[in-house]
């Protein structure tokens, strides 16, 4: 027989062609405790687009509750912005051409609403329908580029863009809304567009506008420029944490890292300590190439900033949708009650969540 067909078993692919008794096997697992990653200022800036599981979405993939009439109503405001943008884009014919008018209504809106009334899908939607050069990120990742490129730098990076859309606005931490409202401020100065979300605490749902005015106020001198628009609807997510699913032991998180391509196997507690001497800008770098994560000795959480770098580093795995196989205490146990009941919250609480998410991907798979 000539031409054999390699076989496959499992992860191991046999061919009983030339090398009748060679095998190769899947790539070891890698370790991020091992990675030093270096990003460039231009990748930083590159990779601000909506995270995979929003890159499909429209106006038109929205489903508007029919009791809530609010959600069509957001959808016909933001589509109007976006047609603003896309007129001032509009090519001008004849031989006297003027350069396109600037961009008329306000100069940005701010999706105003609790948990799983989907901003988030409705800011990736205006993306998608606006002209670049165009930047979408979370609040976190826009004072991280802040942080890596120097005010200055990140001015001048993003007043050539034509819009900024804002995912969860923090406004639980003054020194990070201050340092942003000003680069807002410089960014409206340039003519760039802006929309945000934010997220009502929990305690504070049905307190009628709390969410818009906290972030009018903390934006101070932009909330002029800002159209609050208010969306209702049930707040699914507030329905206590999903229970997390029971932990595998050490053993078992190691074989099925040996025998997951694009693994990722780390100690809990040395992954932890290894981030504060990453940038956390460059989390989602640490993760490239990277299809599941793997593990071990998963711990509580001592301290704030450690807590606070972990809360980015599962929302970069939770962007890329990587399955987490872990052994020690399940993820909602990892923040203590106190840290929870504390200033962040919010990120902690969204932190539990998408862990725990990432965690039953992988006991499904």
């Amino acid at each position: 027989m000539t031409g054999s067909v390699p076989r496959r078993v499992g992860f191991i692919t046999v061919s009983a062609a030339s090398h009748p008794h060679a095998i190769t096997t899947a790539a070891p697992p890698v370790s991020l405790v091992e990675r030093r990653p270096v990003v460039a200022a231009e990748r930083l800036v590159a990779e601000m687009v909506p995270p995979p599981r929003f890159a499909g979405v429209s106006f038109g993939s929205y489903l508007p509750d029919p009791t809530q009439p609010s959600q069509a109503e957001a959808v016909t405001v933001l589509a109007e912005f976006a047609a603003g943008l896309n007129a001032a884009e509009a090519p001008r014919r004849g031989w006297f051409r003027r350069a396109a008018p600037a961009p008329t209504g306000p100069a940005g809106v701010y999706l105003d609403g609790g948990y799983g009334v989907g901003k988030t899908h409705l800011l990736a939607s205006l993306w998608h329908a606006v002209p670049g050069p165009k930047a979408f990120g979370t609040f976190v990742e826009l004072t991280n580029l802040v942080g890596a490129l120097g005010f200055q730098q990140a001015v001048a990076t993003l007043s050539g863009h034509k819009l900024l859309c804002i995912d969860e606005f923090e406004l639980d931490d003054p020194g990070d809304t201050v340092l942003v409202s000003t680069l807002l401020s410089r960014l409206v100065e340039a003519g760039v567009k802006l929309a945000a979300t934010s997220n009502t605490l929990p305690e504070k749902l049905g307190e009628g506008r709390f969410a818009a005015t906290d972030f009018m106020r903390e934006i101070q001198g932009l909330s002029a420029h800002f159209r609050s628009v208010r969306i209702d609807g049930q707040d699914y997510r507030h329905r206590g944490l999903p229970a997390a699913p029971p932990p595998y032991t050490d053993q078992q998180v190691a074989e099925r890292a040996e025998q997951a391509p694009g693994a990722a196997l780390d100690d809990f507690p040395a992954l932890l300590r290894h981030l504060s001497a990453v940038h956390p800008s460059r989390y989602g770098a640490l993760l490239d190439d990277v299809h599941a994560v793997f593990l071990q000795g998963v711990c509580p959480v001592e301290d704030q900033s450690t807590a606070l770098r972990l809360v980015v580093l599962a929302d970069r795995m939770y962007d890329r949708e990587l399955p987490i196989t872990a052994s020690g205490i399940p993820f909602d146990q990892v923040f203590s009650a106190e840290m929870l009941k504390g200033g962040y919250r919010k990120k902690y609480l969204r932190a539990v969540s998408r862990l725990v998410a990432l965690a039953r991907d992988s006991a499904r798979g």
